[in-house]
């Protein structure tokens, strides 16, 4: 039997007031998502800047589907004390987004598929004592709080990468104050890493541009490493760098100074159960030399006159040297080394021998005096 107009009326409004109701309670629901959402997002940056540390800024956090994105980071360094970083900041970054497996929360190790950093900044220092330290806020106070809870967490990091960066590195071991080399346009990748073990095979891969005192040149690394064994494989290539930027490392070989010229440099390190083996070449182009040392100044224990000779017959000497040495014997010192043999092989290549470097001194002093 139809229905009266009558039924069809009454049920309009009851459909009415149940699709109400129902939008009604989509809406609260959708409040409450939004505000645990945010509650959850807000609980993410404020744990994630307690575990970077306190002198740690973090912008803003926005958690999508698939990976997190960190904005306006920020790790200070510490300026005063023992502990006094050379540069203002330890790391900044516009930009990090962070992939992880999602897999991997059932399981006790953290993965994560890759971590990618835009326009970022990162500053290292090597110690007098030839140390390297990157990121003590960070890496220093995790390692002390895993040592005093007896085990950390594992992590797996599948890819660290750093788009259109900048690193500074400061070495103390070459001068008082540090030396600063500035690299720009950086595009970097290291990975796999296992945290905190670091047992597994870690490929890295550096591309940017060195910056010089009156030119920029171009670096390239590439290699792989297992960290935990100290055990590396790695090339070198070093493109049209600044002599007068490099000018510390020289010292021990430039003792006249540098006053401009390039580098080119390629090298292949191995490193095996400590002991290093680096065979390289070297091509240094339009060398010139202050003028401080006079008759008697020198580049590696040659005469200047007689390195000067040798550049004006084509602009350029080519150098082959080897290091090599054990990186666990405290008199080996890898400055030094370098010295060492950039002087061999600059006396080798002009014709004479280390023994005939010091004659040759000799013999101008003779002759200046026997006048």
């Amino acid at each position: 039997m139809p229905s009266s107009p009558a039924a069809a009326s009454f049920r309009r409004p009851r459909l009415a007031r149940a699709l109400l109701w129902s939008a009604a309670i989509l809406t609260v629901l959708g409040v409450l998502l939004a505000g645990g959402w945010r509650l959850a997002v807000r609980e993410l940056h404020d744990q994630l800047q307690t575990a970077l540390g306190p002198r740690s800024e973090v912008g803003e956090v926005v958690v999508g589907w698939q990976a997190v994105e960190v904005r306006h980071l920020r790790i200070r360094a510490a300026r005063q004390g023992p502990t006094a970083w050379p540069a203002e900041d330890e790391l900044r970054a516009e930009r990090v987004v962070v992939v992880p497996d999602l897999r991997s929360l059932l399981s006790g190790t953290v993965r994560i598929r890759r971590v990618e950093i835009e326009d970022g900044y990162v500053s290292l220092l090597r110690t007098r004592d030839g140390r390297l330290k990157v990121l003590p806020a960070l890496l220093d106070t995790g390692r002390a709080a895993g040592e005093e809870q007896g085990q950390a967490v594992a992590v797996h990091l599948g890819e660290v990468r750093l788009v259109r960066g900048a690193l500074e590195f400061f070495d103390a071991s070459v001068r008082r104050p540090a030396l600063k080399l500035r690299l720009e346009q950086l595009d970097a990748s290291v990975g796999p890493l296992d945290l905190p073990r670091l047992d597994s095979t870690t490929s890295l891969r550096l591309d940017g541009v060195l910056k010089g005192v009156q030119r920029d040149g171009r670096v390239h690394l590439s290699g792989e490493a297992v960290f935990a064994a100290r055990e590396v494989r790695l090339h070198t290539d070093l493109r049209g760098v600044d002599l007068v930027a490099l000018q510390p490392y020289l010292l021990k070989v430039a003792e006249a100074g540098v006053k401009r010229g390039s580098l080119d440099l390629r090298m292949d390190a191995t490193v095996r159960q400590e002991r290093l083996n680096a065979p390289g070449h070297v091509t240094l182009t339009g060398l010139e030399l202050n003028a401080s040392g006079g008759v008697l100044g020198t580049f590696a224990g040659v005469p200047r006159q007689a390195v000067m000779a040798a550049m004006s017959k084509n602009g350029r000497i080519d150098l082959d040297f080897t290091l090599e040495g054990r990186l666990d014997d405290p008199n080996f010192s890898l400055n030094e080394n370098v010295a060492t043999k950039i002087a061999s092989g600059l006396a080798e290549s002009l014709g004479v021998s280390v023994g005939g470097v010091v004659q040759g001194v000799g013999d101008v002093i003779k002759g200046l005096f026997g006048r």
